[in-house]
């Protein structure tokens, strides 16, 4: 590796993978490979190879933006600040401090999501912040919190995937979404591991698996209680670890023994044969895991959902044992840490609770305020954009971009242009972007210093590779700015700024104290630690010698009181939006390999553009032939929120009754725009993987 290499991590998906930067004689990157980085050892998907094209000026901001006669404008950054600070200032004097809202990202570092939690509530004072990580895994946070009193998305390392004894994956396709973790369930195999997938497509993970079970859209649910029945007929019960590390398994087990094998099957579509190969190839082996994403957890029952896949885990002692558990994993770059600092609506940093007192007053105390002072709990992320133009009149937005990415889609564009002021910050001119009365250029992933927390909670350091174009800065120094304007403003001590450090190890120190005995406590972790050591596990308590971090949680006990996991006592429940005359097919979404997200950034790379130049609508020749469909014609799929219209690709690999979108364009392929924004009463999740549509010929 040549001396002017720079280690860091890769910009998109929660797999973080670590890469090298080596600069160019034209003032760029170039990325190589990191082979002693553990996550990915080197191997890169096409995003990874190819994300240094983000960084061009020629597709990337590079001066603020003010919207002038309807137009937006280039502006200096003094013109652009004031008007942000004048926006939000007079509505918060005018309407009071709930009328500002702020939505925040998965993709910003720890140190951004932390600084972005304290802005919304000290500076401007507000309880509407919350961010489109909500979208990601809190289906999975909540049950995960519920069932063992913490949250960490998988509470082991990758590492110990392919030295388990079976695998089943619910609602995921590593193959595209992270490529280079599918390596771990091929080494699963040829070790002799199993590995089941779930999921209503045939996709390229499910290719590669020993078991593919294909249940309708939203049924999930009743697929995890009809397993569990079978292990408790079948006598494949652990009583010895239900008895000594579980609490509520009678009533979970009562409310499994509801779900028959043939009422299970009529439910999802999975046969009762299938049903018991499934668990015989769970149970038999010694370890097993199970590992959703988000098709179990994107539904308005989400969160029982993944509690009733937990509880299989539970019932066959596969919980807090080595190489065994249930595990979530993480979809956006810092998905994990985003919510964990401060950027979900009732959360504070280290994980603590904002309706808790303690916690009000630990992290009070570290921002020097009053805790009385501290807002309460807001609006879930949905619930905040559904409410734009209404109770909320402002909106400080950055790295998201919900036009696009958000359930019902027109609906909230149409609710982000009736605000009376919206500010974003972003590398692109996104489609909220273009929207926004000042628009300002930020630094991204290898021209700035941070950290990062991936799907396995190993806190990582990425380090900042080459200098922004000019007149670009960095969020950091935009918060700065903004509470130097807006605390005079709210009557606050001179110098309000001083809160808002704009070098990022002084805002991960500050971190530090904040998170200090939270369950997310991250105050033994310093940079130099997370350069050492190719990252540090969570939770990492200060100690008088230096804490090793925690690779694998609840081996000796689970994080709720007593130390017990508990069962979750749920019963299947249709979805929010069940197939009519009117609607027949069920649509799910999801992503495809050469894109990311809502595409802001991956549509802006020609390679990536060539391998996905659009969207599709994926259906099975069944389907086609009634329509009278072929392939490449155009098809539109209606649903009651909308119509999206894209090319049929027509595959058997999917079933008969569903239709499938990928979710990265705008214009008439956005499938946001048709998807149900139903929500999970304890997770407040969209329910993005089913509802109902009809699918139409495009005469042309």
């Amino acid at each position: 590796m040549p001396n002017s290499a720079t280690p860091t991590h890769c910009p998109y998906c929660a797999l973080q993978c670590g890469m090298n930067l080596t600069p160019l004689q034209d003032g760029g990157v170039a990325v190589v490979e990191r082979p002693d980085f553990p996550v990915n050892k080197g191997a890169l998907c096409g995003k990874g190879r190819t994300a240094p094209a983000v960084l061009a000026s020629s597709v990337r901001l590079t001066s603020p933006l003010v919207r002038s006669g309807g137009t937006l404008v280039p502006a200096t950054w003094e013109e652009a600040l004031d008007r942000i600070a004048e926006g939000l200032g007079r509505t918060r004097t005018e309407h009071g401090p709930d009328a500002c809202g702020v939505f925040g990202g998965g993709g910003l570092t720890n140190e951004k999501a932390y600084s972005l939690g304290k802005f919304a509530r000290i500076v401007l004072g507000t309880s509407q912040i919350d961010y489109n990580g909500r979208f990601c895994m809190s289906s999975a946070a909540a049950a995960g919190i519920k069932a063992f009193g913490l949250d960490r998305g998988l509470p082991f390392p990758l590492e110990d995937i392919p030295k388990t004894g079976c695998v089943i994956l619910v609602g995921s396709n590593p193959a595209e979404t992270m490529p280079p973790s599918l390596r771990y369930f091929t080494e699963l195999r040829e070790n002799g591991g199993t590995l089941i997938v779930v999921d209503p497509r045939r996709t390229r993970t499910a290719e590669q698996a020993d078991l593919h079970l294909m249940p309708r859209p939203g049924t999930d649910l009743a697929l995890a209680l009809g397993l569990l029945h079978l292990v408790v007929a079948e006598g494949r019960v652990d009583e010895e670890y239900v008895q000594e590390r579980t609490a509520g398994w009678e009533d979970a087990r009562a409310a499994a023994m509801a779900h028959w094998p043939e009422y299970v099957e009529r439910i999802t579509g999975v046969s009762v044969p299938q049903l018991r190969e499934a668990v015989r190839l769970f149970c038999e082996p010694e370890h097993a895991m199970v590992l959703t994403a988000r098709g179990p957890e994107q539904q308005s029952k989400g969160t029982d959902t993944v509690g009733a896949w937990i509880n299989l885990c539970l019932a066959t002692g596969r919980a807090g044992r080595p190489l065994s558990g249930y595990g979530c994993l993480t979809g956006q770059g810092n998905g994990q840490g985003g919510r964990e600092h401060g950027q979900k609506a009732d959360q504070l940093p280290g994980y603590r609770k904002l309706d808790d007192p303690a916690a009000r007053r630990h992290v009070a105390e570290v921002w020097g305020v009053d805790p009385d002072s501290l807002p309460g709990p807001g609006r879930s992320a949905y619930e905040l954009l559904d409410a734009l133009g209404t109770d909320i009149r402002a909106l400080l937005l950055m790295a998201s971009n919900p036009v696009v990415s958000a359930p019902h889609a027109a609906h909230i564009e149409e609710r982000i242009k009736s605000l009376d002021f919206l500010a974003v910050c972003d590398v692109v001119l996104s489609e909220t972007a273009a929207l926004a009365d000042v628009v300002l250029p930020v630094t991204q992933w290898a021209e700035e210093t941070g950290t990062t927390t991936n799907l396995e909670g190993r806190v990582l350091l990425r380090r900042r590779a080459i200098s922004p174009p000019e007149g670009v800065r960095s969020d950091l120094e935009v918060m700065h700015e903004l509470a130097a304007r807006l605390g005079g403003e709210k009557g606050l001590e001179a110098g309000l700024e001083k809160g808002f450090p704009t070098d990022p190890e002084e805002v991960f120190e500050e971190l530090r104290r904040a998170s200090e005995g939270g369950p997310a406590d991250y105050s033994g972790i310093t940079y130099r630690r997370l350069a050492e050591e190719n990252g540090v596990f969570w939770p990492c308590p200060a100690a008088a010698e230096a804490h090793p971090g925690t690779p694998r949680l609840f081996l000796d006990r689970f994080a709720t009181p007593d130390g017990r996991a508990r069962f979750a006592a749920v019963s299947h429940r249709a979805i929010a939006e069940e197939p009519d005359e009117e609607y027949p097919v069920l649509l799910t979404t999801g992503r495809v390999v050469a894109q990311y997200q809502s595409g802001a950034q991956t549509r802006r790379v020609e390679e990536l553009n060539a391998a996905a130049p659009g969207p599709f609508v994926e259906l099975h020749p069944r389907l086609a032939a009634r329509l009278g469909a072929a392939e490449g014609d155009p098809v539109a799929v209606v649903s009651r929120r909308g119509r999206a219209v894209a090319p049929a690709r027509i595959t058997t690999g999917i079933r008969p009754d569903t239709v499938f979108m990928p979710f990265h364009w705008p214009g008439e392929g956005r499938a946001n725009t048709l998807t149900n924004p139903a929500l999970d009463p304890t997770s407040r999740m969209p329910e993005f993987k089913a509802c109902a549509v009809r699918v139409e010929a495009v005469k042309s």
